[in-house]
C-alpha cells in the first residue's frame, strides 16, 4: 500500500495520542513527562487548525504510522510569521523516511500559509534522527540552551534549528496575509 500524507482527522486521534504518549514516556524529545490523554491531543489538533496552521499524519492504509503539526512559537503578535514543527513516527515505523516526508509536506503547507521562517525546537542534543532530519531539509543550526530539561534522570539541552520558507526576511512582511 501506499504512504499518504494528509491532514489529521478526529479519527486520527487515538493513533496519535499514543504515538506521542509514546515519544513522551520512553524519548527525550519531548519535555513533557506525562503523556497527554486523547481529549488534550484533540484540544491541542484545534488549537492548531484554528490558527490556520497545518496538522498531517502519515498513514498506509488505516494505520496511522506518524504525524506533524506547526504550531505557533510564542503568543506574541510580531511571531506570527514564525511556526514551529513537531514530527512525530510510530517506534515500529522510524528511520524509513517517514518523518522526511511529512516534514517536507508540512515545509510546504507553511509556506502557503504565509508562514516565512520554520523554528525546530529539538529535545536533547544527542537526538540525532531529529537534528538529521532537519539538517537534511536546509535547516541551520542557531543555538543551544544547555541543561534546559531534567528528565530521565537526566539534564537535556534544547536545540534551536531554524529555515527561512519562501521569501523568508527578503520581503517586508506588510506585504503578507499571516495565519490566524
Amino acid at each position: 500500500m501506499p504512504l499518504l500524507i494528509r491532514p489529521s482527522t478526529e479519527a486520527d486521534l487515538p493513533a496519535v495520542t499514543a504515538i506521542y504518549g509514546h515519544h513522551v514516556q520512553h524519548g527525550t524529545g519531548s519535555f513533557e513527562l506525562d503523556a497527554p490523554d486523547l481529549a488534550e491531543m484533540g484540544r491541542r489538533r484545534a488549537d492548531v487548525l484554528a490558527r490556520g496552521l497545518p496538522h498531517l499524519v502519515a498513514s498506509q492504509g488505516n494505520e496511522v504510522l506518524g504525524f506533524a503539526y506547526a504550531g505557533a512559537f510564542r503568543p506574541r503578535p510580531a511571531f506570527r510569521f514564525l511556526a514551529e514543527d513537531s514530527v512525530y513516527i510510530h517506534a515500529d515505523h522510524a528511520g524509513q523516511g517517514l518523518g522526511r516526508a511529512l516534514l517536507a509536506e508540512l515545509l510546504r503547507h507553511c509556506e502557503a500559509v504565509g508562514i516565512r521562517q520554520m523554528l525546530a525546537v529539538i529535545g536533547d542534543s544527542a537526538n540525532a534522527g531529529s537534528i538529521g532530519l532537519h539538517t537534511s531539509l536546509g535547516f541551520a543550526h542557531t543555538g543551544i540552551l544547555k541543561a534546559s530539561g531534567w528528565k530521565h534522570g537526566q539534564w537535556l539541552d534544547t536545540v534551536f534549528m531554524q529555515k527561512a520558507l519562501g521569501a523568508g526576511d527578503s520581503s517586508p512582511a506588510s506585504e503578507l496575509t499571516p495565519p490566524n
